[in-house]
């Protein structure tokens, strides 16, 4: 019996100190990691010279862009008022205290709030807005010393590929930055009019929800243009966002200053989208339809007969300017005074003509 039993507590015995072993390792290499110093720190070196490039674009930039929230009034449920509250993105355009935004950021608000780099929260009241270009100025209600404007730069000579950076207030979150690149120029983009800011710029910054109305700046630090849209199916950034070209806007504020409004000068028709007319083979602004009551019907212009399927005028020259897209006859075109009459140069078929038309307010 008794040798029995120590044939049992033997390997009962190893199987116990076994497990002891095992457990005084681990408890001794516990205690060696808690133990355990930090890790020396490699040194990083001098920053890439692009990073110290775009640290200092957004240090000079950043102090001149707001963040913008509104409060709405609405009908809510029993005839009984309530509000909602929006937010998006500006920047200041002068020390006098003017912001610049978009239009639809504040339209409709009772009550505009601009807080500034400093974090301070400012009442603003409107000035002006031009619906057909999505662009809006308020001012601050008081004036603040150390204003930082903005730098305003060109459009006219951007070219695809070139570094672009946003900054604004996506859902919320101010003072953001993102980088990237011009992805094309001369785009249209439609506004809540029905009419198109033609020359839009496009770029693949990321420009989400509340970056609205900030700026799109270049390597110089210069505003190039005014973040306005996305095309996106989830309603955030897929890379295809467009902005205001800048030359529009230093066209478009001061007389939104000066006027409250902006007319703008026309004769009255709907254009055919260019790449249709591209694809037709066509160069030119093809009249899609004329509206009623205006110039271009009083001069006797022809919209596309889409029962004869038969394409309307064709708007080859503007004075003395030829015309090859519709972003060349808004520019020609701008550069008339509501009122006169100017020379347009018609193509109908295979006739070429020339009709006198006055150029309406069509803002």
């Amino acid at each position: 019996m008794r040798s029995g039993n120590r044939n049992y507590l033997l390997p009962i015995l190893i199987v116990l100190l076994t497990a002891g072993y095992i457990f005084w390792d681990q408890l001794a290499g516990w205690h060696g990691r808690i133990e355990s110093p930090p890790r020396d720190i490699t040194p990083r070196g001098n920053l890439a010279d692009f990073e110290q490039t775009t640290i200092s674009i957004f240090n000079v930039a950043a102090p001149s862009v707001v963040y913008i929230f509104t409060e709405n009034a609405m009908d809510g449920v029993f005839g009984r008022r309530s509000s909602a509250q929006g937010a998006g993105s500006g920047f200041l355009w002068d020390s006098k205290g003017h912001v610049v935004t978009n239009l639809h950021v504040i339209e409709g608000a009772r009550r505009i709030k601009v807080r500034l780099d400093s974090g301070k929260a400012i009442d603003a009241t409107f000035v002006g807005g031009s619906p057909g270009h999505d662009l809006a100025v308020i001012r601050l209600r008081r004036a603040l010393p150390g204003i930082q404007p903005i730098p305003v730069g060109t459009s006219e000579d951007l070219q695809v590929g070139q570094t672009v950076l946003a900054i604004g207030n996506p859902f919320g979150l101010s003072r953001t930055l993102t980088t990237g690149v011009v992805s094309a120029l001369n785009r249209r983009l439609p506004t809540s009019t029905g009419k198109e800011v033609v020359g839009a710029i496009q770029t693949d910054a990321a420009v989400n929800p509340g970056n609205s109305g900030g700026p799109l700046i270049d390597t110089a630090g210069r505003l190039i243009g005014v973040n306005t849209a996305i095309i996106s199916q989830s309603g955030t950034s897929a890379g295809i966002g467009f902005a205001i070209p800048v030359d529009v806007v230093n066209e478009v504020v001061p007389q939104l200053i000066t006027n409250g409004k902006l007319p703008r000068p026309g004769i009255g028709f709907l254009p055919l989208d260019d790449e249709i007319a591209a694809r037709l083979g066509v160069s030119g602004v093809v009249v899609d339809r004329v509206i009623p009551g205006s110039e271009a019907e009083r001069a006797g212009l022809r919209g596309i007969d889409y029962h004869r399927r038969e394409l309307g005028d064709v708007i080859v020259g503007v004075e003395d300017i030829p015309v090859r897209d519709l972003v060349e006859y808004v520019r020609a075109i701008d550069k008339q005074k509501i009122g006169q009459t100017v020379t347009l140069r018609v193509q109908r078929g295979e006739t070429v003509f020339e009709v006198v038309v006055t150029v309406m307010d069509i803002s």
